[in-house]
């Protein structure tokens, strides 16, 4: 009795290799939707990580410990405001480290003293207290922060934005603020923790005062305060900036929108990372029709190979083989490109280049599931061809 015949690993992937070539278009077009497939995947697996990254990168540098009062509403619906030593009465509760405000002043700031009245492009202008820019973790771009003597004259530090919209980009030039001329000294980066911040125009204390017939009332104080204790501070800031009516004042914690940004991040790539999935289904389904097609084109091959010795098997592993193959140069492809594309963005976006390892395995993974799965019927069907009737089909 004759052993049965074999092929070898090597041979098989040899025969596979040879049936993908003779079909190069096909080949390219199945590969590729495969390949789009697992690069989709893989780009929202990684920008989503990166993203969340620099996320946690910033709270990491700023802080989770920043708490903000400000004036709520009054009960018959009008505007509250906070006490002018409420600022004071914060800094002196135990676990605040730093306490620091800002209040609105009734003016606009202008490029110059010829733009039209009203046009102020959303620009606020803000009396800063001492101690606002370590407080909220703001660091100045160019120029410098107040000092002694800047604070008391007519002196303005611009915030990202506002620097932006007024096409001030050195210190050293002057804007037209409350109908006088005020002296830029410095410009912030953005901070991310005060917002209000970026958008303002900021002039010393005292200044406002002096100049723009400020009233030193705060609108935001904000205060930061020993990690662990947090919670306490936060329970007690209403009572304290406004004894007479802690029910007017609104406590809020900025960081919490940060972490609220990050999990509407996670939501908005669960939907992205379900058309992912979709594409790389429709790819497996190109190469289901692809090894399919190529069953029915082959069919006097098959019958021939049946006829010279080759068992179901060995037909079977070669169709099985071919899409093994095709599916994994797609996964290879779309790992490639994914990867790419998400340090491109990162890059683009200044944040940390992050691609979890179980994302990788994970694509490879499915894309050899995709291959057994759209190579199993073709492959079976192909073992099933008798030799006669394949070879008849000639």
């Amino acid at each position: 009795m004759n052993p049965p015949s074999r092929l070898r690993a090597a041979d098989v992937v040899r025969v596979a290799g040879a049936g993908l070539r003779g079909r190069p278009l096909r080949t390219v077009l199945s590969v590729a939707g495969i390949a789009i497939g697992i690069a989709a995947m893989l780009a929202v697996v990684g920008i989503s990580t990166s993203s969340h990254a620099e996320l946690d990168r910033t709270l990491d540098e700023l802080g989770t410990n920043l708490l903000t009062v400000r004036p709520g509403t009054r009960l018959n619906g009008g505007d509250a405001k906070l006490p002018t030593d409420a600022t004071a009465m914060v800094a002196r509760i135990a676990p605040v480290t730093t306490a620091a405000a800002t209040g609105a002043v009734r003016a606009s700031v202008y490029r110059n003293d010829h733009m039209p009245s009203g046009e102020t492009g959303g620009i606020a202008v803000l009396a800063a207290g001492p101690g606002l820019l370590e407080t909220v973790g703001g660091q100045v771009r160019a120029g410098r922060w107040f000092d002694a003597a800047t604070a008391e004259h007519p002196a303005v530090v611009l915030g990202a934005d506002a620097a932006r919209r007024l096409g001030v980009r050195t210190p050293g030039t002057r804007v037209w603020l409350g109908g006088s001329w005020f002296g830029v000294v410095g410009i912030l980066r953005p901070v991310p923790l005060a917002a209000e911040v970026d958008a303002a125009a900021l002039v010393g204390w005292s200044s406002a005062g002096r100049y723009l017939g400020f009233d030193g009332r705060p609108t935001i104080i904000y205060t930061r305060s020993a990690e662990t204790r947090v919670e306490e501070v936060r329970a007690v800031l209403a009572r304290t900036a406004n004894p007479t009516a802690p029910n007017e004042v609104s406590v809020s914690r900025p960081s919490d929108a940060l972490a609220a940004q990050r999990a509407a991040g996670f939501t908005l790539s669960a939907q992205l990372l379900g058309l992912g999935v979709v594409a790389l289904l429709i790819g497996g389904i190109g190469v289901a029709n692809t090894m399919v097609i190529a069953v029915l084109e082959r069919r006097s091959e098959i019958g021939l190979r049946r006829a010279l010795g080759a068992t179901r098997g060995h037909v079977a592993g070669q169709f099985l083989a071919e899409s093994l193959l095709l599916s994994a140069l797609g996964g290879l492809v779309g790992v490639a490109f994914g990867l790419a594309a998400t340090a491109a963005y990162a890059a683009a976006q200044g944040w940390p280049v992050v691609v979890p390892v179980w994302a990788t395995a994970g694509g490879a993974a499915v894309t050899a599931l995709i291959g057994a799965v759209a190579g199993l019927y073709p492959a079976v069907r192909a073992a099933r061809l008798a030799p006669t009737a394949a070879l008849a089909a000639q």
